[in-house]
C-alpha cells in the first residue's frame, strides 16, 4: 500500500462536517511511531544509496529543533502553524533535491519522502481549530545543505519531535 494512504484514509474517515478530525491519528498513539519508523527507515535506506550527489543548489533546511519548555507554553493552533511552516520548507526541499537526483535509488527515496510529508502538510493544512487558515507566508528558522542525507534526518527529528509532541498535545483534550 503506499506509504500516505494510511495517514490520507485515517484522516478521511474522520472528517466531520467540513472539519477535520485528527481524533484516530492522534488517539491512536501506534500511528505516530509507525511514522516514526518509517522516517527512520527511509533516511537508513537514503544513508545506503550509493554516489549520492551533493546538491549543486543547497536545500534550505527547517531547523527542527525546539526547547520541550517553550513548546509546551505554545496555543495547539501555534504549533501547527509552525509545523506546517517546517513541513513546507522541507517539501520544497525533497522538491528541489528530486531535480538535482537522478540516481535511482536516491530518486525513489526522495520521492517516498515527498509524498510523506506532503501528507502531512496537506493533513494539517485541513485541520480548523481556530478561526484563520495557514498562509505559506511564514519563514521559519533555516539552514542550507548540501547534502541529500540532511533532508532526511531533518524529516525524522520533525516527525520524531514536533510532529509527536504536537499529537500527543492533541490527544490530551481528544482521547478523553
Amino acid at each position: 500500500s503506499p506509504p500516505g494512504l494510511l495517514l490520507l484514509t485515517s484522516f478521511l474517515l474522520h472528517v466531520e462536517e467540513g472539519r477535520a478530525s485528527p481524533t484516530r491519528l492522534v488517539c491512536d498513539n501506534r500511528l505516530i511511531q509507525k511514522y516514526i519508523g518509517e522516517a527512520k527507515d527511509m533516511e537508513k535506506r537514503a544513508g545506503q544509496c550509493q554516489a549520492l550527489p551533493t546538491l549543486s543548489c543547497p536545500a534550505a533546511l527547517p531547523l527542527v529543533d525546539f526547547s520541550l519548555q517553550q513548546w509546551k507554553s505554545k496555543s495547539n493552533e501555534t504549533k501547527r502553524r509552525e509545523i506546517l511552516c517546517d513541513l513546507a520548507l522541507l517539501v520544497g526541499a525533497v522538491a528541489g533535491a528530486q531535480g538535482q537526483v537522478t540516481q535511482d535509488c536516491g530518486a525513489r527515496q526522495l520521492n517516498q519522502l515527498y509524498r510523506h510529508a506532503n501528507s502531512f502538510l496537506l493533513l494539517l493544512q485541513t485541520f480548523g481549530w481556530e478561526a484563520g487558515s495557514w498562509e505559506p507566508g511564514c519563514s521559519p528558522r533555516s539552514t542550507e545543505e548540501t547534502h541529500v542525507t540532511s533532508i532526511f534526518l531533518t524529516y525524522r527529528q520533525l516527525v520524531q519531535g514536533k510532529l509527536r509532541f504536537f499529537f500527543h498535545d492533541l490527544a490530551k483534550d481528544l482521547c478523553k
